[in-house]
């Protein structure tokens, strides 16, 4: 009888603590990457307001600086940081590959790639690209942007000579005219199109990823809180960033020591206006599952429209931005 009631008693007390280990103690310190491609994290940093706001908690800010998408998801998955902020497709990528990773946050809907030709090209199209040179960096945004355009003239991979370079060398490549075109990204890009007089031979939004927050699926079961604080800082940078487009732009030209009319034309194609991750996104990346499976970027057989569903968490997003807009309308 004792040993039952012990057993009972046992069981109570379990069941009463497990939902509370789910979400572990706050850390003591809270660890995020900056980068010019996501420059709102210019803001956030610049400005302290995490700093601000996870004060009171005695949560310290540690910043890595990242240079690209992969270079951000290995300070991710390797513990390094808590925070990544990526295109959304190399988010999907990681993902699909084995990373358990969550998108949590829209940081900006950036039109950062196209493809270019030199001022003086006689390329006006893209069927005049077949059996030209094109740069491109394999696996990023501009080249599956490449892929994307190519496929939508109605032609593939093969009608073209790929020259696989990285994006600084690609930009290098065009303007020496050893390539035809350039799979671009900004602001190597807009850099081009100023200081060259490059121009944008094809554009297309809906080709461009966007720039999100993720975290691993670890963090998100057990930081829930400090995810929205974190987001709810972003949303004050994203705020800033849309009420002063001439600070921005001189933060990201000084930050990323880029000429100020560089800085200016790479944010007016970048769209700050939706942070919530959703159907739009959702689709958006669903849409690259064609080209994922073709060119091996992911484990043949892989449900890529799985992936993005299990990616896409938007819950947290919800909350912070669904009160922040109830605050707006009292």
């Amino acid at each position: 009888m004792k040993k039952n009631a012990l057993r009972v008693g046992l069981a109570a007390l379990f069941a009463a603590w497990l939902p509370a280990a789910v979400h572990a103690a706050p850390p003591k310190e809270v660890r995020l990457d900056y980068a010019y491609y996501a420059p709102t994290s210019l803001v956030l940093k610049q400005q302290g307001l995490l700093e601000k706001a996870l004060a009171p908690q005695g949560i310290a800010v540690k910043w890595t600086f990242s240079q690209g998408s992969n270079r951000s998801l290995e300070y991710l998955n390797g513990g390094s940081t808590d925070f990544a902020s990526t295109a959304g497709l190399a988010a999907v990528l990681s993902r699909a590959n084995g990373a358990p990773i969550n998108t949590v946050y829209v940081a900006s809907r950036p039109e950062w790639t196209a493809l270019v030709v030199p001022k003086d090209s006689p390329v006006q199209s893209l069927a005049d690209l077949k059996g030209k040179k094109v740069a491109a960096t394999k696996g990023t945004d501009p080249f599956l942007f490449l892929l994307q355009s190519l496929q939508k003239a109605g032609l593939d991979k093969n009608d073209v000579e790929i020259v696989h370079l990285q994006h600084p060398d690609g930009r290098v490549a065009l303007e020496r005219g050893d390539v035809q075109a350039w799979a671009g990204l900004d602001p190597l890009m807009a850099a081009s199109e100023l200081q060259a007089g490059s121009r944008l031979l094809y554009r297309n939004r809906d080709f461009n990823s966007y720039s999100v927050l993720s975290v691993t699926e670890t963090f998100a079961k057990q930081q829930p809180e400090l995810i929205k604080q974190v987001i709810a800082a972003y949303e004050q940078a994203r705020q800033w960033a849309i009420a002063n487009p001439d600070a921005l732009a001189q933060l990201l030209a000084d930050e990323a020591k880029l000429p100020l009319e560089v800085a200016k034309l790479q944010l007016s194609r970048t769209d700050f206006s939706n942070p919530q991750p959703g159907a739009e996104h959702i689709k958006a990346l669903k849409a690259s599952a064609p080209i994922l499976l073709d060119e091996q970027l992911v484990r043949p057989g892989t449900d890529v429209a799985q992936v993005v569903d299990q990616l896409i968490q938007p819950q947290l997003a919800a909350q912070v931005i669904g009160s922040n807009v109830a605050k707006a309308g009292n």
